[in-house]
């Protein structure tokens, strides 16, 4: 009798485990239908939004930025009377212990997209752009920058801060350097030793203001002097813009030349959507970093017919048109300059081409690539800084 019933205890004991494994074999097929209709609501794009989730059996493991992408899953999973053991990261990183703002602190932060120096370079900022600052890993940060993008920045291009010390130093008065490129000196004299070199875009805070020299700070607390004529107050350079077609067409000249850097976006080498990145910068708007996101913004020109819509200022679009089921893909950007159906673009270097085959600078393969093009406003930028205090 002792046998039989050991024999039937047994028998329960695997049968439960059998129905146990069954159950969170069940619950974790279910739950991924969920995970990904979150991802594509909140997280469709990834090179701007994070939400990297998955299941392990009945366990949600992972991490995002978005605590509205969690706070739906769970609420889906609910919902749906699905069991399940959350573990599901909210970045910013308790680690940081609040120092999760930051302010690019060198002339130009090569951000890449995985926290490796060789790793893709994926974009750049400028000094004295603030940056959200989500976790860390090695010497590297996870950052995203104010046109959303994600990348990582070297623990040396960026200083950590929390709240109160980033309110400080955004409401310090601030400087734009303006020439291409140049150098902050440790004492006002164009023979001291430098301090940083600097790009156009760069802010710095304004401490005080000679005859011939800006003192200014720099966001990990160094100072130097920046030669009067090579910046302006930053308040005094954002009343000034005025992103019209001559004044778009102006600036993207100034860029005339300079070389071509997969992931650049600034004086030191710009990729095609870097180069459009920072003209409409140097406007006070910012764009989308990359062609694939720029394409998306903006009001459609009929070139049905051909280019007599276009304004100068326009964007066009290159890549491959939707075929044989495949998607668009949308590889290249150039901006309109008018004249003889001229377009500035970086191909090599930044230069301009024509879509006029009689122009001795017909760009014949970019016509035959073309795709569509956008008229840009105020209103489509990412941030016009005009209207949002950035950089205060």
């Amino acid at each position: 009798m002792m046998k039989k019933n050991l024999l039937i205890l047994a028998l329960g004991f695997l049968m439960a485990c059998s129905t146990g494994k069954e159950s969170a074999s069940t619950t974790a097929s279910t739950m991924e239908p969920h995970i990904e209709t979150v991802r594509q609501q909140y997280a469709p794009d990834k090179r701007v939004a994070l939400f990297n989730v998955s299941q392990n059996g009945a366990v949600l493991t992972g991490e995002t930025n978005i605590p509205a992408a969690k706070q739906e899953l769970l609420q889906k999973l609910k919902a749906a009377n699905i069991n399940y053991v959350d573990s599901i990261q909210v970045l910013p990183e308790a680690t940081l212990e609040g120092r999760n703002y930051g302010v690019i602190t060198i002339s130009v932060a090569n951000l890449r997209s995985e926290p490796k120096h060789p790793a893709e370079l994926a974009t750049q900022a400028t000094m004295g752009t603030p940056v959200q600052v989500y976790k860390k890993k090695g010497g590297w940060y996870l950052v995203q920058t104010p046109d959303k993008y994600l990348a990582w920045v070297d623990a040396s291009g960026v200083t950590l801060m929390d709240k109160a010390a980033f309110d400080e130093w955004q409401q310090s008065p601030k400087l734009l350097y303006t020439k291409p490129y140049g150098f902050a000196h440790d004492k006002a004299a164009a023979t001291a030793g430098t301090v940083s070199d600097l790009v156009y875009g760069d802010v710095l805070a304004l401490k005080n203001t000679s005859a011939n020299y800006f003192e200014v700070g720099f966001p990990d607390g160094r100072t130097g002097f920046v030669p009067a004529a090579d910046a302006v107050p930053y308040a005094a350079w954002l009343s000034s813009r005025k992103p019209d077609g001559n004044n778009l067409v102006a600036t993207s000249k100034q860029l005339l030349g300079l070389p071509y850097l997969w992931g650049g976006t600034s004086f030191k080498g710009v990729d095609c959507s870097g180069f459009t990145k920072t003209v409409y910068f140097m406007n006070g708007l910012v764009l989308p970093r990359d062609a694939s996101q720029q394409v998306n913004i903006g009001e459609l020109v009929n070139t049905a017919n051909g280019w007599d819509n276009m304004q100068p200022g326009d964007l066009l679009f290159f890549g491959v048109p939707a075929k044989d089921g495949k998607s668009e893909r949308v590889v290249h950007v150039g901006m309109w300059i008018g004249g003889n159906q001229e377009f500035i673009h970086s191909a090599g270097r930044v230069r301009i081409s024509s879509m006029n085959p009689k122009a001795e600078n017909f760009d014949e393969s970019e016509l035959n690539r073309f795709l569509r093009a956008k008229r840009i406003t105020p209103d489509d930028a990412v941030v016009d800084l005009r209207k949002t205090a950035l950089y205060q």
